[in-house]
């Protein structure tokens, strides 16, 4: 009995000591990879802050895996059409980047791989992954489809008030407006002059109008693209209301609005040329490059303003989801790769290298909440929001381009706001129709 005993502690203390220093047992990536040094896998990047940061990183992960990613840098507006374009070739990527609003469409054509494929394999899944560390919001808006997670949270966005202080001071404002109507009514006519303009709302055809500009005058007015039936809403009295309101701002924006897109949205505020815009979180580090921006000592960030519904901030970002195309060696690397870049170990040094992490964790770190302005109002913006704030069903490039298209001619004046709102739910329901959404018993999913 007494042998048992001493038998009984031995090993005890032997598997303490394997664990304390990192035994055989212990999951590392570098043992995880072995099988696949070698296996090149492929991704498109955009030309964004997020992106940059992990190519910075790159090294390191192909060090310690032998694994080569090999990226090309695609224009956000050829993004999908690129992704698409390759699936349907059966072609080479191996990892699909992911915009909130493609992944119903990934998803119901069995595009992409169910997260937890990986996950459940104790081979792939790294045991600190810790999947409840991820925010639920942009798990549930980028990552999931239909109560199943695909992809894991990567380039992670909310819409921000950034602003110049330096000319709010001037004009005598100690804070930023809390509300759109106060930027309107209060700020607007204080800070346009000449030259400068209070506001800036990238508006540019395409996705930017439809989602940066159309979309972000919606939900804080009440208003929405759909109804639960999944009828048009724009004709609304709170859509109306916003879409007019936005209408009325343009006399306190630049000139050629529908013209910019984020570049010339960032660049305009970087420039001193406006005080005010509302933009992607991961615009900041745009905004405090000495490179690009003339008004670092002057720059705040603050929440969107709140409207009559409350404060509905633009959500947007991407996941990364491997493809079910690639080979199963490269479906185990693309794996590795993404649960890498997105680990709760890496995230520091992501968002220290201009990314916005998806991770809860980093942003309770003191010296990270100290060094980037834009955390305390972006986590206050991830609480709680509009999981949907665009339309996530597979049908949504279409309608985006009726909206981008009319959204813009609602803007110009060349359609009044009751027509090419009517002319856009028209179209829409015809979409939305086609796709079988008003079938009886159909299941309605944004």
């Amino acid at each position: 009995m007494a042998y048992r005993k001493e038998l009984g502690v031995a090993f005890a203390a032997l598997a303490t000591a394997l664990l304390a220093g990192g035994g055989a047992s212990a999951w590392t990536l570098e043992e995880a990879a072995k099988p696949y040094a070698g296996t090149e896998i492929n991704v498109v990047f955009l030309d964004r802050p997020g992106y940059r940061a992990a190519i910075k990183m790159l090294p390191d992960f192909e060090k310690k895996t032998g694994i080569k990613v090999k990226y090309d840098i695609v224009p956000y507006e050829n993004s999908r059409e690129r992704q698409v374009l390759d699936f349907t070739a059966k072609g080479d990527l191996d990892i699909a980047l992911v915009d909130l609003v493609w992944m119903g469409e990934f998803a119901e054509s069995g595009w992409i791989v169910p997260m937890d494929t990986f996950l459940k394999d104790p081979k792939l899944a790294d045991p600190n992954f810790d999947k409840p560390d991820l925010f639920p919001l942009l798990l549930e808006a980028f990552g999931s489809w239909n109560g199943v997670a695909y992809g894991v949270p990567f380039d992670n966005y909310s819409g921000l008030l950034f602003y110049n202080r330096c000319m709010l001071d001037k004009a005598g404002f100690k804070e930023p407006p809390k509300t759109w109507t106060e930027l309107k009514d209060v700020f607007g006519p204080k800070l346009t002059s000449g030259d400068q303009q209070a506001f800036a709302l990238q508006s540019r055809r395409g996705e930017t109008q439809s989602a940066d500009s159309f979309m972000r005058v919606l939900w804080p007015f009440g208003g929405s693209l759909l109804d639960d039936k999944f009828r048009s809403n724009l004709m609304s009295q709170e859509s109306q209301a916003g879409l007019q309101f936005r209408q009325d701002l343009m006399k306190y924006m630049p000139q050629g609005i529908v013209d910019y897109d984020h570049a010339e949205a960032v660049n305009a505020l970087a420039q001193g040329k406006v005080a005010m815009i509302t933009e992607w979180s991961a615009f900041y580090g745009t905004l405090v490059d000495p490179a690009s921006s003339k008004i670092i000592d002057c720059l705040e960030v603050a929440p969107e303003p709140a409207g009559p519904a409350g404060r509905k901030p633009a959500l947007g970002g991407f996941s990364l989801a491997v493809t079910s195309q690639a080979s199963d060696k490269e479906k185990a690397a693309a794996w590795l790769f993404i649960q890498w870049v997105t680990a709760k170990e890496n995230a520091k040094t992501y968002v220290e290298n201009g990314g916005v992490s998806g991770r809860q964790s980093v942003y309770k770190d003191p010296q990270i909440a100290a060094k980037y302005k834009f955390v305390k109002p972006m986590v206050e913006s991830w609480q709680a929001g509009v999981p949907h704030f665009r339309p996530r069903f597979p049908e949504w490039p279409e309608i985006s381009e009726v909206i981008g298209e009319w959204g813009t001619k609602i803007m110009l004046g060349t359609a009044s706001l009751q027509e090419g709102s009517k002319e856009i739910g028209q179209r829409m329901e015809s979409v939305l129709e086609r796709a079988g959404y008003y079938k009886p018993g159909a299941k309605l999913l944004q």
